[in-house]
């Protein structure tokens, strides 16, 4: 249960602007979750999430940027659904997402373990992956699309 409601956090941060603990728990309500706030708070501390600015005068809470822990970095469907387009020229991937969750699908492709992958930078709606060989960033390039359409 608490995987699966924390497996639904890191779905929830990544589809909305969530800026309260408030916020998130009406979204774990009407996701199906009957949670308190001290679970949600929990829960927080666990995976470890951050606030950052949207940009527009507002906070949201955010998967930090260097999250190492399978479980909770799993590149699942929601990071899939955030990205608009991906595309790679010699050793370098350029992905683009929508607005302000540039770090969460990085998060979630560093998560990956890609062993070719030297790098990744994120900004609001767009991420820089550097790889070691051209190859390696039209292969990673395709296996990112594939992850896309499933």
């Amino acid at each position: 249960m608490k995987t699966r409601r924390q497996e639904q956090i890191i779905d929830i941060i990544s589809k909305h602007e969530i800026e309260t603990q408030e916020e998130l728990i009406n979204q774990l309500l009407k996701s199906g979750f009957d949670v308190t706030q001290a679970t949600v708070s929990r829960d927080i501390r666990e995976l470890k999430l951050v606030k950052v600015a949207t940009g527009h005068g507002g906070y949201r809470y955010m998967l930090p940027p260097h999250k190492n822990v399978s479980m909770n970095v799993r590149f699942n469907s929601a990071l899939a659904e955030s990205i608009i387009r991906v595309d790679y020229a010699m050793n370098s991937i350029v992905i683009k997402t929508y607005p302000g969750l540039a770090n969460a699908v990085a998060t979630g492709i560093d998560g990956l373990n890609i062993p070719d992958i030297l790098g990744c930078v994120a900004g609001d709606d767009t991420i820089l992956i550097v790889t070691r060989t051209t190859e390696s960033a039209e292969d990673i390039s395709e296996r990112i699309r594939e992850l896309i359409r499933a």
